[in-house]
């Protein structure tokens, strides 16, 4: 398989990921109520149990009470899908674009300290912050293969600037 292959296989593997953890945002209410109700009764842990239920009455309380404050998790599925976007640029053309991958992978190594120090200021259990985490840490590994595959390229040739530019 020629790198540029590899390179379309795993943006597009990360992509997907990055697309639904966006889209599912939108239906959140209705997502946590159904885990809620798969957990409810199940072998699932306890904390696990009683942590779902919280989160889906807090969904919902607020929901009813306050539906704007969910306009929230439509910036964050927005959020998700306009970076999405910003990666068509890797897809055309990765060499001159490779800084989108390098935005990525600081944007993964975010993760990590916005869920160690939101996380308990939030009320989040650990074991969710370390789910949290996780995303950064998957998350970058497609881009740091991806980031590997395009430094293998050949540079792009520089192009001269505009006549207008030059002149300037």
């Amino acid at each position: 398989m020629s790198t540029q292959r590899k390179i379309r296989v795993w943006l597009v593997l990360f992509l997907v990921g990055l697309v639904l953890s966006g889209v599912t945002a939108f239906p959140l209410e209705h997502e946590v109520r159904w885990l809620h109700s798969l957990l409810d009764g199940s072998p699932a842990p306890a904390g696990l149990v009683d942590w779902i239920a919280r989160v889906d009455r807090g969904i919902t309380e607020t929901n009813d009470k306050y539906p704007f404050i969910m306009y929230g998790t439509d910036w964050l599925a927005f959020a998700h899908l306009v970076i999405a976007v910003a990666f068509w640029g890797v897809w055309r053309d990765p060499v001159r674009n490779i800084w989108v991958v390098e935005f990525g992978m600081i944007a993964c190594v975010g993760v990590v300290p916005l869920a160690v120090f939101a996380g308990p200021v939030r009320g989040i259990p650990f074991w969710w912050t370390l789910i949290d985490i996780s995303f950064g840490v998957f998350g970058i590994i497609p881009l740091l293969i991806l980031h590997r595959l395009i430094r293998r390229l050949p540079a792009a040739p520089e192009k001269p600037l505009p006549q207008a530019v030059q002149a300037g």
